[in-house]
């Protein structure tokens, strides 16, 4: 096993996923650094600063499969970074009249940091994408089950009744939120990191902001204002946006796995055999996506502070914050892909049993309803003196085993004023649901303007 699950060959596709594991793999890391080497040389070519046949060279050259691992990572720990056996091994590769022409100004930072931002616009893509799947399969069950009414459950017991469909929109309405939050997020961290030595691009005159920006354009990345090569928020927030990404995925996560309790029973993980299994209980049937899902999550947040601690970069070059990004920003990508892949399947398949919703609904004999009642005999004899009153049926109801109907029939402050028809009505969850409803039609509408989903259906 490797050191890191996420990468193992056996846990692997329980930690991540293989789309994300090949945006952060090691020689599509060097090959993104070798895309801005290249588009550099090709921005400073159009600028007159090098010749256009040492940039037609370069981009030639800029390829993975020319580089030597060994080399890199013998030339890596001479100087602590790869930059300088990369560019040396471009050079080599590009011949020797372009060679001399490699990294025109820039310095390592630059090259990695930029390389880094093309991760990361390739990270949240499939991240984006991941989210919609998500979130799409939930809007579908939150309409398919807006009517199907179970127990509302605070501090795990029955509180009022809701709907499973009102449930499965409280779980896709912040995915919504995260995608509106990661689409900001593009505006600021998707940005060319190309500064020199000390941010001042002094090696190439009065070009460098024109370099600057060319090079943005070339990448389909934005130019910063100012160099940020020591200004590592839009880093920071990235890696707190997938940790939010992966608190929404939890809370889906941890309420199916509660309610795909024995003694609950009402959702479960989609079935497949083996899965779930015990290695001696062959009646098991765990919440392994679950388990999975709540795993990477707090992985991922837990590596979030490493990239907030980077934020602490000292003078014109940090010594140190800045590398301990690498040690956190590519794991929370692939455990947040990981999560999303595990809350996608439980979503687009999970197993709703209505009937063991409406019996578990059933199990206090109408206590469930005991709000509805307080708040329909609040008008006649006040609130306060309705609370007390219902909370005496409901000791009643517990302690002697009655439905709550008898209980409220035998209190003495009752009685005249409440009768044996209205409390029927009452008494049925279907009548006290609020706005069950309309919560869903609300995420469903805002579903569909975000990824095109969520038609009403009556």
């Amino acid at each position: 096993m490797t050191a890191n699950p996420a990468d193992s060959t056996i846990l692997g596709t329980l930690y991540g996923s293989d789309a994300m594991r090949a945006v952060f793999a090691e020689r599509q890391w060097l090959q993104y650094m070798l895309d801005v080497e290249a588009a550099l040389a090709r921005v400073q070519a159009r600028l007159g600063i090098v010749p256009a046949a040492a940039a037609r060279a370069i981009a030639r050259a800029a390829r993975a499969e020319n580089l030597d691992l060994k080399e890199l990572a013998a030339g890596t720990r001479v100087t602590g970074y790869p930059v300088v056996a990369l560019t040396r091994a471009l050079a080599r590769a590009a011949g020797p009249g372009a060679g001399g022409y490699v990294h025109w100004g820039a310095t390592t930072q630059d090259i990695m940091d930029t390389a880094l931002v093309l991760q990361m616009r390739a990270g949240l893509e499939i991240v984006e994408t991941a989210i919609a799947r998500v979130g799409r399969a939930l809007v579908k069950q939150a309409l398919k089950h807006r009517r199907a009414v179970m127990a509302g459950r605070t501090h795990l017991q029955h509180a009022l009744p809701v709907t499973f469909g009102y449930k499965c929109a409280i779980w896709a309405a912040p995915l919504i939120d995260d995608v509106a939050r990661l689409k900001q997020l593009r505006e600021r961290a998707l940005k060319v990191q190309f500064a020199g030595a000390v941010g001042t691009l002094a090696s190439l005159g009065k070009q460098g902001r024109d370099v600057t920006e060319g090079l943005a354009r070339e990448l389909g990345l934005a130019a910063p204002v100012a160099p940020w090569h020591v200004s590592r928020d839009a880093v920071a927030e990235t890696a707190c946006a997938l940790g939010i990404v992966c608190g929404s995925l939890a809370k889906f996560a941890t309420d199916v796995v509660l309610l795909m309790q024995t003694e609950v029973a009402e959702v479960f993980e989609p079935h497949v055999p083996g899965r779930g299994g015990s290695s001696t209980m062959p009646q098991k049937r765990n919440p392994i996506a679950c388990e999975y899902v709540l795993a990477s999550a707090r992985a991922a947040q837990a590596l979030a502070p490493v990239a907030l601690g980077a934020m602490a970069e000292d003078q014109e070059r940090g010594t140190g914050p800045w590398q301990s990004e690498l040690l956190a920003l590519p794991q929370i990508f692939v455990l947040t892909a990981g999560a999303l892949e595990h809350a996608a399947t439980i979503a687009e398949g999970m197993a709703v049993d209505t009937a063991r919703m409406r019996r578990n609904l059933d199990l206090t004999h109408g206590l469930i309803m005991a709000e509805a009642v307080m708040m329909a005999l609040a008008p006649r004899i006040g609130r306060g003196a309705a609370h007390d009153a219902v909370e005496r049926a409901c000791a009643r109801a517990i302690d002697r085993g009655m439905g709550l109907a008898e209980a409220l029939g035998r209190e003495p402050a009752l009685k005249g004023k409440i009768g044996r028809q209205e409390l029927a009505r009452l008494a049925d969850p279907r009548g006290y649901i609020g706005e069950a409803e309309a919560v869903v039609e609300r995420v469903a509408a805002r579903a569909k303007a975000v990824w095109g989903i969520g038609k009403k259906r009556r």
